[in-house]
């Protein structure tokens, strides 16, 4: 068996603070967007990602692919939503076994509202404090890790 390649204290610093910044950082953004929008995170997430859509809507299949959550899981959440008016469900027009998330105008009216408080807050918090040359950096290493962690990066060779 292969012995471990530990980290060294440089390394174990980095791993440390980027895991204790990722956990500080969602919580205070997790909570003022409760407080200045009574949206969760995943409620945000849910609808932003539809108005980002031409024609405002996803099959709930690629919305769960893009949240990283089961379609079991996602569906329970925009029951919830949906019984606030935030989103409806259709029957997919291609496929009947498929639904597709519709973004209504209550839920149009709710991530507009609370999209400037949120990027506000993540100016705060994250991209005001960094200076531009740290942001190419950070733009870099985190599509670098993306692309690796979805497999993208084993497309391009």
């Amino acid at each position: 068996m292969e012995q471990p390649r530990w980290l060294d204290e440089r390394e174990q610093s980095a791993w440390r603070g980027y895991r204790r910044m990722r956990r500080l950082l969602d919580l205070e953004l997790a909570r003022e967007l409760m407080r200045d929008a009574g949206l969760s995170e995943p409620d945000y997430d849910v609808l932003s990602d539809l108005s980002e859509t031409p024609d405002q809507r996803l099959r709930l299949s690629e919305l769960a692919d893009r949240m990283l959550w089961s379609r079991s899981r996602l569906s329970h959440h925009l029951t919830r939503m949906q019984q606030r008016g935030l989103v409806t469900r259709e029957e997919c027009a291609s496929d009947g076994r498929g639904a597709v998330v519709v973004l209504t105008a209550e839920g149009r009216r709710a991530v507009e509202a609370a999209a400037p408080g949120h990027v506000a807050a993540v100016r705060r918090h994250l991209v005001d404090l960094l200076t531009p040359d740290e942001i190419a950096a950070l733009d870099a290493l985190t599509h670098r890790v993306v692309d690796h962690l979805t497999g993208r990066d084993a497309a391009r060779d």
